[in-house]
């Protein structure tokens, strides 16, 4: 029961449940690409890992077709859990890869196009959002819509024979009928794992932090889809110790395209269901604020990945101008970042190696899937 333990156990224990899931998963993801391509696996690896930021938000939506103000809170753990992976998670995997191998650069594979374009696709239209400060069913045909494309393409990608290590590689020898049974049984666990566990982690670090005095916006913005955020980052860290950040930083890009398609196409879902007919979410000015800083750094990452490249130093440009919105926490401050975050993409934009790269992705990003 909750409260047994205490406040720290119980916050503690969840924890470390989402963190043993989150290893098992990552052995899970090496088995799955002997069976089906490393997109598909890497794709549906980050649709598990994000359950808890699915179970948060959902239920923040629910709850804000009854009690507007949940509006405000729904729009700030979606803007939160999306800032979070690029600002800190892409970031951590490259500086984890660089601290144990001092290599400066992770090297996507053509195959990463494909969630590259479907972000980019995915991005420009999230502009589109402050604009008319609301997210409506049309704001969900086109984002899960496009998740489904890319889902049916990344199915469609051919399979290469991963490098195992650890626990997969023995995990690999056995009879191939028992190998699809443990991989199935290594993401369902996980996932179970991760579903009971994400509420009592996330109530207890809000419990904890409310004791400290620190503003609930914040909380649910930050503690919260840090809390819901974890599997996915231990996963990545693991395959960057291991030296293979490639999977490491794909599996956080994978983890983008969940949470800037279908998470965001399923809030406004939700919130009709729960009120029981079709209404959009109306935003406030922070909310169109917030939105519009996530598109924009979402814009920049995508810039600095067109060439299938992530350097040292646009790792720290990233983790920087993420760090500075807790520096300077105001309305003034987000706006910008969000000027200074598409200044920078700009200036990526303008050069002819950036030219070369959209054409290529362009060209090959739908392909790539069924290639």
């Amino acid at each position: 029961m909750p409260g047994t333990l205490g406040p720290v156990w119980d916050t503690v224990l969840p924890g470390l449940a989402i963190f043993g899931s989150a290893a098992l998963l990552s052995w899970a993801a090496e088995l799955a690409q002997l069976e089906i391509s490393q997109a598909l696996a890497l794709a549906f690896l980050a649709l598990v890992a994000v359950l808890p930021e699915y179970a948060v938000d959902m239920y923040l939506a629910w709850t804000a077709a009854k009690d507007p103000a949940y509006t405000a809170y729904a729009a700030a753990n979606m803007t939160g859990a999306n800032r979070l992976l690029i600002g800190m998670g892409w970031s951590s995997v490259l500086l984890v890869y660089w601290a144990v191998t001092r290599k400066r650069a992770i090297e996507l594979t053509p195959s990463h196009r494909l969630e590259i374009l479907t972000l980019l696709v995915a991005t420009a239209y999230a502009f589109i959002i402050p604009l008319k400060r609301t997210l409506s069913i049309w704001d969900t045909l086109f984002f899960i819509g496009l998740f489904l494309i890319y889902i049916r393409k990344a199915s469609r990608g051919h399979i290469e024979q991963p490098g195992l290590a650890g626990p997969s590689e023995r995990l690999a020898l056995l009879p191939r009928t028992w190998r699809r049974a443990v991989t199935v049984f290594l993401f369902l666990l996980p996932a179970y794992a991760i579903f009971i566990s994400a509420e009592p982690f996330a109530n207890g670090l809000l419990h904890n932090a409310r004791r400290l005095g620190i503003e609930e916006f914040i909380l649910i913005q930050w503690l919260a889809p840090l809390a819901s955020e974890s599997p996915e980052f231990v996963v990545a860290i693991i395959f960057a110790l291991r030296r293979n950040p490639t999977a490491g930083l794909g599996t956080l890009v994978s983890s983008k395209v969940n949470q800037w398609t279908l998470l965001v196409g399923m809030l406004p879902l939700v919130y009709s269901i729960s009120g029981g007919h079709l209404q959009p979410m109306v935003l406030d000015g922070r909310q169109a604020e917030e939105i519009f800083l996530t598109a924009a750094q979402s814009l920049l990452a995508l810039v600095i990945l067109a060439n299938l490249s992530f350097g040292f130093w646009e790792a720290i440009v990233l983790l920087g101008l993420f760090v500075l919105q807790f520096v300077f926490p105001t309305p003034e401050i987000r706006t910008i970042l969000g000027i200074g975050y598409l200044v920078i993409a700009l200036g990526y934009v303008s050069t002819r190696t950036f030219r070369r790269s959209l054409i290529a992705l362009i060209r090959e990003g739908w392909r790539t899937g069924s290639s």
